[in-house]
């Protein structure tokens, strides 16, 4: 039997979801190593756990939308009290990592209800229990 293919709406919070994974990445690199550095750059090692998830992303793993939904609040955090707390440009950049952040959110969000709810309306009807008398 062949699955039913995923409305557009599923596929389009997917796409943002990985654009948004993407540019938070390339963001950590840029940020850490040529924009505003602190440090000799260890800290553009932050974006190996972002990494992990983009498989699972492209796969359309609901597992992977689930746990990165909540591993993206710490790059939030971290956003947040960059921004408070650094001095421009890093403080700017800040604002677009919470931004990204927000959209990973969503689209995550966005990606795992569209998606139960496009496969509870393609399920099969439940069936009747048996009868155990005979007519």
């Amino acid at each position: 039997m062949h699955a039913a293919s995923p409305a557009p709406s599923v596929v389009a919070a997917r796409w943002v979801a990985v654009v948004c994974l993407l540019a938070l990445i390339v963001l950590g690199l840029v940020w850490e190593l040529w924009l505003a550095p602190t440090g000799r750059g260890t800290l553009a090692l932050k974006v190996l756990p972002l990494c992990i998830p983009l498989a699972g992303l492209l796969k359309s793993r609901m597992y992977t939308y689930r746990w990165l939904s909540l591993l993206v609040w710490l790059y939030f955090t971290e956003g947040v009290v960059r921004a408070w707390g650094d001095a421009a440009p890093g403080n700017l950049l800040a604002l677009l990592q919470v931004l990204l952040c927000v959209l990973l959110f969503v689209a995550c969000t966005a990606h795992i209800r569209l998606r139960l709810k496009h496969a509870k309306a393609h399920a099969p009807p439940p069936q009747a229990p048996a009868s155990g008398t005979a007519p």
